[in-house]
């Protein structure tokens, strides 16, 4: 291409959610009512598992870890579209546009293998529960913990670097609500040959070796319940796991359609509304899930809030 064609970009404008003026400011409400459930729900979680001794297990090592990757993952998104909801223009400089992508990937990879080592935390847990502490050690969570962080980290840089030092060209007009990585594709004047096969390689084998841990451990989870005689033990299993099938069916499920539908059916519109689902309503729907299905979540939340009332009951005026 010549190169009076190209063009040095300092921002984008993003397209934002809608088009319609009317809808602004009721989406504006919506989504600022989300943001902060997701903000208090993802930070009481933190809380209580770094307060409550109770909670100071690898199960809620986990959670915690979760929750904070939802946080980022919200917080990486939220702000700056709640403000493009009021401002004139949706516009972005090019350093935070880089850094939002950069953010994004991080968080969305992170979370898929943090699922995974939650999952086989409950295959250990329910098939080896003599061995659990030793298996389950400070040492091998924080390795489960470290290594897909560095993973999703490099992954991340080495996506947004490739994209960002490429030749921009014609608008910069990004058909979404935050700079991602398909949109910024097609802004892309020199071949994107390269940098799409990154992302499909990594992608794909993110997807299938964090979804391919999470289905082994169950299934051996099952054929270890299915072998229990007690019906109290069966079903005692089956809740502990119910809260991160949930969330696992939830985040899978809306990676699977965004991701797995057909080049010819695909549209920025819809992955406008899957990219809503995944960075800001699973993010709400994660410590609402955690909360209302685990009974010692809601016991510590419970023992906070006592310790609290006789706090302030016992206080001087």
């Amino acid at each position: 291409m010549d190169q009076e064609n190209l063009t040095v970009f300092n921002e984008f404008i993003l397209m934002g959610i809608t088009n319609h003026p009317e809808l602004q400011a009721p989406f504006f409400g919506l989504f600022l009512i989300i943001y902060m459930v997701s903000l208090l729900g993802n930070l009481g979680i933190i809380i209580l598992t770094e307060v409550d001794s109770r909670l100071q297990t690898p199960m809620y090592f986990f959670l915690k870890h979760l929750a904070f990757i939802d946080l980022g993952n919200s917080t990486a998104v939220g702000p700056k579209m709640l403000v493009n909801f009021v401002a004139i223009q949706n516009i972005i400089p090019y350093n935070w546009c880089a850094t939002q992508l950069a953010f994004i990937i991080y968080f969305v990879l992170n979370e898929l293998y943090i699922l995974a080592a939650m999952a086989y935390d409950r295959y250990v847990a329910i098939c080896n529960p003599l061995l659990y502490t030793v298996i389950m050690s400070k040492r091998v969570c924080w390795v489960l913990v470290v290594i897909p962080s560095l993973y999703s980290a490099s992954l991340s840089l080495v996506t947004t670097i490739k994209i960002f030092i490429s030749s921009f060209c014609g608008n910069n007009v990004i058909s979404h609500f935050y700079c991602d990585s398909l949109p910024l594709l097609t802004l892309i004047c020199s071949s994107t040959r390269e940098i799409e096969l990154i992302i499909l390689i990594f992608s794909a084998f993110t997807f299938v070796s964090s979804l391919l841990i999470i289905l082994v451990s169950y299934i051996l989870i099952l054929l270890a319940i299915l072998r229990m005689n007690s019906a109290e033990g069966r079903s005692k299993a089956f809740s502990t796991c119910g809260s991160h099938l949930t969330v696992v069916v939830v985040l899978y499920g809306t990676l699977f359609f965004m991701y797995g539908q057909p080049k010819s059916s695909h549209s920025f519109d819809t992955d406008k509304m899957t990219s809503l689902f995944y960075t800001l309503v699973i993010p709400m729907l994660n410590p609402i899930i955690y909360s209302l299905r685990n009974t010692e979540v809601k016991g510590a939340m419970w023992r906070i809030w006592e310790n609290l009332c006789k706090r302030l009951i016992s206080s001087p005026i």
